[in-house]
């Protein structure tokens, strides 16, 4: 999958990039007064949940950064700056969600039973987070290198490919975090362990209410990355002067539509409210009370 070659020019971009400044307004106002300020961030202190700061919340702020950055294009459409703000804010936003639900699943596989997985908790959170970093780093350097490109009036075809490949890791990575996940279950599901563990390790619990809408909520909200990570990836296979890329319906509903529902999801069905264990949390005080009693 490569970009198709050829010059863009930087009169092309802001023809192209030139934005509907209506769709703009709605993302950014929704998403920096409900997203950051009030909800994720206020979560994350409330539950203690530090984890949501530089996943969801960072997510927000670089959401904001790069709709913010559309609705200045919109206004100064051939102004450089505004450009190269919105494609890498744009390109980079959802990577810090899809580490957070990473961690999501680490914590339900901890309270699970980590004999059910191939890897350990703290594994998962080490190899995909670590991969997920990876994909942000090649992704913004794409940014970087396809924006310097059209300063300097060169083809962008080299940073749109980088761009394409930080992508499409980052969706091999989903698919195999998804499948990983469906064997989890699976195995919980039919009580088939996949490893020895040790007795004090194992902490097998039943699938709580709780528990269940999480597991949905994390769901969804992966739906929601993976739709617009397979869209992204057709835009820049597609190439800068294909129909994809210039059609301003498809990026609103496709990428910021899809972001948005994946960071609202994440307000709702916030971890720090579903993911507590709160039956194991009184079975632990009842045992400590009658242990006090006697």
């Amino acid at each position: 999958m490569f970009l198709r070659s050829g010059s863009v020019s930087f009169s092309w971009c802001s023809t192209v990039f030139r934005p509907v400044r209506i769709s703009i307004v709605n993302f950014t106002g929704a998403q920096r007064q409900l997203n950051l300020l009030v909800l994720h961030m206020g979560q994350a202190i409330k539950y203690r949940f530090w984890w949501m700061i530089p996943t969801a919340c960072l997510a927000g702020v670089m959401e904001i950064f790069g709709w913010s950055a559309r609705l200045w294009s919109s206004q100064s459409p051939k102004l450089l700056n505004a450009f190269e703000m919105q494609l890498v804010g744009t390109i980079l936003a959802p990577t810090p969600l899809v580490a957070a639900n990473f961690i999501i699943l680490g914590k339900i596989i901890g309270q699970l039973g980590p004999q059910f997985s191939r890897l350990t908790p703290r594994m998962y959170t080490i190899i995909f987070c670590s991969f997920d970093v990876a994909c942000l780093v090649v992704q913004g350097l794409g940014g970087a290198v396809a924006a310097r490109s059209v300063s300097q009036t060169k083809s962008a075809s080299l940073g749109g490919n980088i761009m394409l490949a930080g992508i499409a890791a980052q969706l091999v990575a989903i698919a195999v975090y998804v499948a990983l996940a469906a064997e989890v279950f699976l195995r919980f599901k039919f009580n088939a362990p996949v490893r020895y563990v040790d007795p004090l390790e194992k902490n097998q619990r039943s699938m709580s209410k709780n528990l269940q809408i999480m597991l949905f909520g994390m769901g969804f909200c992966t739906l929601c990355i993976f739709i617009r990570s397979v869209y992204r990836t057709i835009e820049l296979a597609n190439g800068w002067s294909g129909p994809i890329i210039s059609t301003e319906r498809y990026f609103d509903w496709l990428d910021g539509g899809m972001v948005t529902l994946a960071i609202y999801t994440l307000n709702f069905i916030h971890p720090g409210v579903w993911l507590t264990d709160r039956t194991a949390h009184a079975s632990q005080q009842v045992s400590d009370e009658e242990a006090s009693a006697t």
